[in-house]
């Protein structure tokens, strides 16, 4: 099994290819990796790697951290969903909403997420709330959700905006941003999201 690679990006598309010593490594990735990856073109880079081997394919997927390739590994016990789903659901949201997403039960929001059905995303939530592993060290996820960001949420409902919208944003900040900087962000990204 292949755990990572350390190489040079020589090419970007649906998939990235690494040169490891002289081999080229064919990698799937989500969305967010290819496109962190392609402003790295011809640079050293580690991508951790998990390896999916078939009766007729062997496939590497890679990622930018472990905390994406935990929960893709997290989403792969999810009865129904495969390498491909996994990585299509990682495309659709960067791991911390994600993770939250399923933290808090929001089987709406998972259903938002390319190839992600209802059912699925009551599977997902049925199968992985309370056990995700999201530190690059494998200890549980924490529910990441700081007293700022309460406030944040608190304050952007208040003002009319979509539950669901407010969740997905405010899953994107960082933990120690302020009430001031995190409404105003709001604001911005939000825009046209009023209930």
């Amino acid at each position: 099994m292949i755990g990572y690679l350390r190489g040079k990006i020589i090419e970007v598309g649906d998939t990235a290819l690494i040169d490891v010593a002289g081999v080229g490594y064919e990698i799937n990735a989500s969305s967010h990796t290819l496109s962190d990856m392609e402003g790295l073109l011809g640079k050293d880079i580690i991508v951790w790697v998990h390896t999916h081997v078939r009766e007729d394919a062997l496939q590497l997927f890679g990622f930018h951290d472990k905390i994406e390739k935990n929960l893709f590994l997290s989403l792969l016990k999810v009865n129904g969903v495969g390498p491909k789903m996994a990585l299509s659901i990682l495309s659709g949201g960067r791991p911390a909403q994600i993770q939250e997403m399923i933290e808090n039960g929001n089987a709406k929001g998972l259903s938002s997420l390319p190839k992600v059905g209802k059912k699925t995303a009551e599977q997902i939530i049925l199968t992985l709330k309370g056990k995700l592993v999201s530190a690059e060290d494998g200890t549980p996820a924490k529910k990441a959700k700081s007293e700022s960001h309460t406030q944040i949420t608190s304050a952007l409902l208040n003002l009319g905006y979509k539950s669901q919208n407010v969740d997905q944003f405010v899953a994107t900040l960082p933990l120690d941003i302020s009430l001031e900087e995190g409404v105003r962000k709001g604001f911005q990204t939000l825009s046209g999201n009023l209930s």
